[in-house]
């Protein structure tokens, strides 16, 4: 079932250790099959490096197993959280990033001091509560704090990051990355100047409705 979906899935995947988001077995994508509203995730503990079409877990909105025969990531009730209440979500990816989850173990957001961050998520990058892992809490404080963002930082966790499909969210959770290690090492220096709301406002218009073929 959905077998182009999990091949898909498995090269998103390794795209997160290439870009060192994670490390060991940590961290998830997954992907809502726009046809069916069926979700697929990876399966919970799979090192990367092993990672097959049949890891990928193929998963109803109501969490029961629909395909598969591995028990699903510990992230799926709150995957399925956000797909319940942000229908524009095709694709969650959850990371531990370390410059990015460094701002969250301290509960600071990512300043908008930078044009790239403009670009892709149009403000800060927010920074919402703790929440345990295992159910929908971590859902919750994703579609709470995000707003109109692609990223938001989970205070003492990682990562979240969405977008219209699981491409979309892999590229965000890797210019949440980026950004924050850029803004980390611009405060070693200083404290960075941040970009006015208008100006990222029309960075994040041109970046999405002009840039680009």
């Amino acid at each position: 079932m959905l077998e182009k979906l999990k091949e898909e899935l498995v090269q998103l995947h390794l795209e997160l250790p290439k870009y060192n988001l994670v490390v060991w077995t940590g961290g998830n994508v997954s992907a809502r099959d726009p046809e069916t509203g069926l979700v697929v995730i990876k399966a919970s503990g799979v090192r990367y490096e092993d990672m097959r079409p049949e890891h990928m877990v193929v998963v109803n909105m109501d969490g029961k197993i629909v395909d598969g025969n591995f028990k699903v990531s510990s992230d799926t009730a709150s995957h399925l959280y956000i797909y319940k209440h942000r229908p524009d979500v095709g694709g969650v990816v959850h990371t531990h990033s370390a410059y990015a989850t460094a701002f969250a173990a301290v509960n600071k957001p990512i300043p908008a001091v930078l044009t790239a961050i403009g670009d892709e998520f149009g403000g800060p990058i927010p920074v919402g509560g703790f929440a345990l892992i295992g159910d929908e809490a971590i859902g919750k404080v994703v579609v709470e704090g995000i707003g109109k963002s692609r990223a938001i930082l989970l205070k003492n966790h990682g990562v979240f990051t969405i977008g219209e499909n699981a491409k979309s969210a892999v590229k965000a959770a890797v210019m949440t990355e980026d950004s924050a290690k850029t803004v980390w090492l611009a405060l070693q220096i200083g404290v960075p100047d941040e970009i006015p709301a208008e100006d990222l406002q029309k960075l994040h218009d041109r970046y999405t409705n002009v840039y680009g073929q």
